[in-house]
């Protein structure tokens, strides 16, 4: 699509935070860096960062740059609209917040079989087209997080969808519970050029256990994010791979390698397998820590990073992940088995995880001893 420079992006859901507070002097230096090296696509949207990320944007980057020089996409997201009425306001708001007369990109937000009923009955779709014909969207699309069976009938009944978001990684691609593969299949069936996120789940295919680092290191270079990003890039069809960077040097790191992209080899997707199988051996709870599940929980539960103890209790076999859970996650949170079963952040949870089984497992893992 026209003005978009390279297949990387830049993802807005995970700033940098100091005392607190987002550390938009680091921000600023990481848009710079960004910009300078020749990329400009940048995906946010209205909850971000408790609907911090669009200010943000507004002074790290469209206060600072010409509007011809990057490409900004945002979404229409169910929670903050429940009637047609409230969709045109909620948007001139999202363009006032982000300092932009226009979107590049607008995509109706976490497409599912559920929110899709509430976005037909709204006319969200009709509404979003309408202000693409009006000068305010360049291009209409979806971010989707659910089966592919599902996709096809949006698709479907919507050709004029232009672009497609989903969850794309080498620990999905397979998946049943995401069906990574089935639903890029779904948007080449269609046409529709691919927006990949969640390429490093959320930086569980970083931080790898121990098993899965030395496959990589046998590689002899390269680190456990390059080949991440780059299998997600390397697919035909990907017209943009996204990464929610929260320091400069990971930013420095990625525009290493996405500079003069090159799919993996042979060797390298044979390598990527393996880490897949010993993540499958392990079986760690497959959370990307977005943080849907938390806002909503009336027990204030800290659902992602409960289940990261758990993962790394797992992995590690250590005091470490038990010290965490009583001492930090749950100071002042709720612990696991105070969860009361309604089920709400099951709903928003774009993995379609089982979290409330989930959170029994995990307080039978480390409340037992505590008793």
């Amino acid at each position: 699509m026209e003005g978009i420079k390279k297949n990387f992006g830049f993802g807005c859901m995970r700033f940098p935070m100091k005392d607190g507070q987002l550390d938009k002097e680091q921000i600023c230096k990481m848009v710079d860096l960004f910009l300078k090296e020749g990329f400009n696509y940048f995906d946010t949207a209205h909850g971000y960062l408790d609907g911090k990320s669009e200010p943000t944007l507004k002074e790290c980057l469209t206060s600072r740059y010409p509007r011809e020089s990057y490409i900004l996409t945002d979404k229409l997201t169910g929670a903050f609209f429940e009637k047609e009425e409230e969709i045109r306001p909620l948007f001139e708001k999202q363009l006032q917040q982000c300092g932009v007369e226009y979107f590049d990109f607008y995509l109706m937000h976490a497409q599912s079989a559920e929110s899709f009923e509430k976005y037909k009955r709204c006319r969200a779709y009709e509404t979003a087209m309408e202000l693409k014909k009006e000068g305010k969207i360049r291009h209409f699309g979806i971010s989707f997080h659910d089966k592919s069976d599902v996709l096809d009938q949006i698709l479907t009944e919507y050709p004029q969808i232009e672009v497609v978001q989903i969850q794309f990684n080498y620990a999905d691609y397979e998946d049943p519970a995401v069906e990574s593969r089935g639903c890029y299949e779904v948007c080449r069936k269609h046409g529709k050029p691919v927006i990949v996120m969640e390429p490093i789940k959320g930086g569980n295919l970083v931080n790898l256990p121990q098993q899965a680092k030395e496959v990589f290191e046998n590689l002899g270079g390269g680190s456990p994010a390059s080949y991440a990003l780059r299998f997600a890039a390397g697919f035909e069809g990907i017209m943009m791979v996204l990464s929610g960077m929260s320091t400069l040097e990971q930013v420095e790191e990625n525009l290493s390698f996405m500079k003069d992209f090159k799919p993996l080899t042979e060797k390298e997707m044979e390598a990527v397998s393996q880490v897949r199988d010993i993540f499958r051996s392990l079986n760690l709870i497959p959370c990307t820590a977005c943080r849907y599940c938390t806002a909503g929980c009336p027990q204030n539960i800290s659902i992602p990073d409960l289940f990261a103890c758990m993962n790394a209790k797992k992995q590690y076999k250590d005091w470490n992940a038990d010290y965490y859970y009583h001492n930090v996650h749950t100071r002042q949170n709720g612990k696991a088995s105070a969860c009361i079963q309604c089920g709400k952040c099951e709903a928003v949870c774009p993995q379609h995880l089982k979290i409330r089984d989930l959170l029994k497992e995990v307080a039978e893992e480390f409340e037992k001893k505590a008793e």
